[in-house]
């Protein structure tokens, strides 16, 4: 089993490729992790082309929801996104927050972080700006913003806790977050479990959805609730990477699922504010 370090490790040298590499190619795999399936489609993206202010350059094709849909953004909001990629999702909330919002990028990977920032150069964004860091210790002041959105990042971070609180610290008293991600009913086969390409294919990081959900409630927020749900069909040409004829078919035909979840959840209002609940 890898170390928390060498995982780290592995996925940000992963994606240091995926920011390099064109959207199809990244949607023809698990996540982005490789060219993985003869099966070409996008195994878990959603379609943001409809979404105003989306740019097609910014669109890697690597995430399994649209937080940024379910985020209830106003205008004039601080956002702040964890795992931001090349832009995506910072650009769709830009549209909404408007000239007078603010929306920070927090990305670990180098080579996302510079194509993020030469697109907002190129759309001429003074107010997306883009740090690199760990989303276990952000590069953000406590109580800073006003929603966080992530898409299909916290599945790829060994210690899912430590995010959990420290999207609590950066929230606003009364701010609250919109995270698409991956979860899991039943136990992965242990041979998924240990395939670093289903690690950076954001499949085995991902834990049970009971545990993601008490995970949310243990950090302090409240007014959690699963906004969207839909389930996530691996390819059987993957799957036989790694599971023999007789493991594949319980896999197949057993009770484990693996499900993309939009989850909200709100942290809790100071004293004497609107739904404060302390006085």
């Amino acid at each position: 089993m890898k170390t928390e370090l060498e995982l780290k490790e592995m996925v940000k040298e992963k994606y240091a490729q995926i920011a390099l590499q064109e959207k199809e190619s990244n949607m023809s795999s698990c996540c982005g992790s490789g060219p993985c399936s003869t099966e070409v489609y996008n195994i878990m993206s959603e379609d943001y082309s409809m979404l105003d202010g989306y740019n097609a350059d910014a669109d890697l094709g690597l995430g399994c929801g649209l937080p940024t849909e379910f985020a209830l953004l106003a205008p004039k909001q601080t956002v702040v996104d964890l795992g931001s990629g090349v832009g995506n999702d910072c650009f769709i909330a830009r549209k909404i927050v408007g000239e007078l919002g603010k929306v920070i990028g927090i990305d670990f990977t180098p080579e996302m972080i510079e194509k993020a920032r030469q697109n907002a150069d190129k759309l001429g964004f003074n107010n997306v700006e883009f740090r690199q860091g760990d989303i276990e210790n952000m590069p953000i002041a406590a109580n800073r913003a006003d929603v966080v959105v992530s898409n299909c990042v916290l599945n790829l971070v060994p210690n899912k806790r430590a995010v959990i609180k420290d999207i609590f610290r950066v929230l606003k008293p009364g701010g609250h977050f919109s995270i698409s991600d991956i979860v899991l009913k039943g136990l992965l086969p242990i041979e998924l479990q240990n395939a670093a390409e289903m690690y950076a294919g954001c499949i085995s990081g991902a834990i049970q959805k009971a545990d993601y959900l008490n995970y949310i409630q243990e950090a302090g927020f409240t007014q959690i609730k699963v906004q969207k749900e839909k389930a996530i069909v691996v390819p059987t040409d993957i799957l036989q990477k790694y599971l023999d004829g007789t493991e594949l078919e319980k896999f197949l035909h057993g009770e484990t699922g693996i499900y993309s979840v939009t989850v909200y959840a709100q942290k809790p209002a100071a004293c004497g504010e609107p739904e404060g609940n302390c006085c």
